[in-house]
């Protein structure tokens, strides 16, 4: 016997993506260079930015504009469909670092994400995902990931940290705490590394 499952569809068609693992600064906390990460699950930005979009809308204000630095996107869609609207998104070589995202709303403003390659080990995302949301740090995308290049992850920490993002154990963005929290939504991840 044989069974097969499948995602359940958008109302376009689409099959619909996970929900995205973010982490965002905390609401009121004072502006940094970064106001939180994101850590796609490809390099598919028409795949990958609709979720992210959907989740951010509510917190932010819609979403209407994306930008990248296409270093490290092999396809820059020129819009994405999102929960009902488009969203343009564009890209800039010299003026944008090439681990940040940056998102516009018309109304409310502007944020800084840093992107944490689909590749990149648990281990080091979570570190990664931590810092950039935390408020009082003050490095930019590029310094982080090259700070990250140092961890040294092990396969046991990294099995752990990557169940916790994948189970209904940790918490993803658009999980019922995030929204009392505002713009704060984390994963709870054991074991993670601290930077000495």
């Amino acid at each position: 016997m044989t069974a097969t499952t499948s995602r359940p569809t958008t109302s376009e068609g689409r099959i619909s993506a996970p929900p995205p693992r973010l982490s965002l600064a905390p609401t009121g906390s004072v502006p940094a260079l970064l106001d939180g990460a994101w850590w796609p699950r490809s390099r598919d930005l028409h795949a990958e930015l609709p979720a992210l979009a959907a989740v951010l809308d509510p917190l932010w204000g819609r979403i209407t504009r994306i930008t990248v630095n296409p270093a490290r996107w092999p396809v820059v869609p020129r819009k994405v469909p999102v929960a009902g609207h488009v969203v343009k998104v564009g890209w800039f070589r010299a003026e944008q670092d090439q681990h940040e995202l940056l998102l516009l709303s018309y109304h409310v403003g502007r944020w800084n994400l840093l992107v944490v390659p689909p590749e990149t080990d648990p281990v080091p995302a979570a570190w990664l995902m931590a810092a950039a949301s935390d408020p009082r740090r003050t490095q930019t995308a590029g310094r982080l990931m090259a700070d990250a290049a140092h961890l040294r992850p092990d396969a046991e920490a990294s099995r752990t940290v990557e169940a916790v993002w994948e189970s209904e154990g940790g918490r993803e963005a658009g999980a019922p705490a995030a929204s009392a929290r505002g713009r704060t939504i984390t994963a709870e991840i054991p074991n993670q590394p601290k930077k000495a």
